[in-house]
């Protein structure tokens, strides 16, 4: 592994406490992005809240980190992540996906529900926020899970430490969670203020294509789920946005057309909307040539025509915000012949390095990487505390190298499904320590610390207020 760095001072938060006595944490001499822009300027973190952001630091702190040469930007929040915990460990856990997002500077995410048991009780949620405490080394917040009859025995959860809302699968993907009618969806929609995510692909149209596109290949996948199924779904459900004032959140925008009708839709200031970073680095055929069954996924890698609207849509604020959609499976699942693969693949880990990556090339800034992946995912989810680098605010923090190049090796990946579609590749510009409120979680390739973690907490809307 070829390494190249500018030689940065990364003295580990031990090599110096200035006053055993007192407490937080010092963060000095790094680049901070600060509404946009990147000054010098130093950090103070007391009971895990930044108190002091200036050109030197006036209170004494326990723990200095030297961070010469980095860049400071606010901790990641991942709003879209499968961590398989319960009924699916053998992919993943909530401890090995957690230590996954912390090894890439994300300090929060949102998991989903589509595990086994799905979680659609407020019993087997409250099961999850159990199942994390004291193994997740980042904070979090869980989905639960939609279906026809659950949506009033939901409702009393909104407002709780924890809980990210409803996830609503308009169409089949992984597991067997399904809403696919207008009505059954108005009902999920009535139950509730906070923002709903959906997995927005038609099933009928699903079904359809699935018939008439009976697939071999791995490339068929885009075909059999094709772009008709998303557009008819969005159209659907911004529609019923509006008849019922609920905000919802579009996961996993996949085309140029999906795109389109978020932009002119009457409803579109109810809607925010996600990308991953798959469906703006990876494109078909060539995608589906390289990986072959690893390039699959719902909804499927489109067209490079599409990649290139994606792209324009989130930097117009069409599309809000980058979420992963980490969903790993084993190697060996994923080796069965198509169509009897799972959909997914990994990503929490590289979305940051994927995106200063990008950065490097000029392709982006760096304040559109702290946009869409804090900033906004905190505005849009009213996440109390997270979003940036300003007193007052969580001191959750991502100290990166923008000019250390390495190459993604399986040794780095701490998912436990081992493996990722950026393999092999050498990307520059990457985290090299993460802390979540004040406290270091990771550094140099190696957790840092017991788990730390614990339930975000998200503002209950009193009332609906379009974007």
């Amino acid at each position: 592994m070829a390494v190249h760095s500018n030689g940065a001072n990364r003295d580990l938060p031990d090599a110096k406490r200035d006053n055993p006595q007192a407490g937080g944490t010092a963060i000095v001499g790094a680049q901070v992005m600060v509404m946009g822009e990147l000054r010098r300027l130093d950090l103070g973190i007391v009971d895990g809240v930044i108190v002091e952001l200036a050109e030197g630091l006036t209170g004494s702190y326990r723990q200095v980190i030297r961070a010469k040469g980095l860049v400071a930007l606010p901790g990641l929040i991942d709003t879209q992540v499968h961590f398989r915990e319960p009924g699916m460990t053998h992919k993943e856990d909530l401890a090995s996906g957690s230590n996954a997002a912390a090894a890439g500077g994300v300090t929060a995410f949102f998991e989903m529900p589509n595990t086994r048991p799905s979680t659609t009780t407020a019993e087997l949620w409250q099961d999850k926020i159990d199942r994390a405490a004291g193994r997740c080394r980042v904070d979090h917040a869980f989905y639960a899970g939609a279906t026809r009859d659950n949506a009033e025995s939901l409702r009393h959860l909104e407002g709780r430490a924890g809980f990210a809302g409803i996830k609503v699968f308009m169409g089949s993907s992984t597991g067997s969670l399904l809403v696919e009618d207008d009505a059954g969806l108005a009902q999920v929609l009535r139950a509730g203020k906070m923002r709903v995510a959906v997995h927005a692909e038609d099933e009928p149209t699903l079904r359809q294509f699935a018939a008439a596109v009976p697939g071999s290949e791995p490339a068929d996948h885009q075909y059999r789920r094709d772009t008709r199924a998303a557009v008819i779904a969005v159209q659907r459900l911004m529609d019923l946005a509006m008849d019922t004032m609920r905000p919802v959140h579009v996961l996993h925008v996949s085309s140029a057309e999906e795109c389109e009708l978020l932009r002119r839709h009457p409803a579109r200031r109810l809607v925010s909307a996600e990308v991953t970073p798959q469906h703006l680095l990876l494109s078909a055929p060539q995608c589906y040539e390289r990986l072959g069954n690893l390039a699959v996924m719902n909804p499927p890698i489109r067209t490079a025509a599409d990649q290139a609207a994606l792209w324009q849509a989130l930097r117009d604020g069409v599309l809000t915000l980058i979420g992963t959609d980490h969903a790993p499976h084993t190697l060996a699942e994923k080796a069965k012949p198509y169509p009897g693969i799972p959909s997914g693949m990994p990503g929490v880990q590289t979305l940051l390095p994927l995106l200063l990556n990008q950065v490097a090339l000029g392709r982006i800034g760096l304040d559109e990487v702290v946009q869409w992946t804090a900033q906004r995912p905190a505005q849009t989810f009213q996440i109390q505390g997270k979003g940036g680098l300003l007193p007052g605010l969580d001191g959750d923090v991502a100290l990166v190298d923008l000019n250390l190049r390495r190459e993604l090796t399986p040794a780095l990946l701490q998912s436990r499904c081992g493996w990722s579609p950026w393999l092999g590749q050498t990307l520059q510009g990457w985290p090299v320590m993460t802390l979540v409120r004040g406290q270091l979680v990771w550094a140099e390739d190696q957790p840092v610390g017991a788990p730390i973690g614990k339930p975000l907490q998200l503002v209950r809307p009193i009332a609906v207020l379009p974007r």
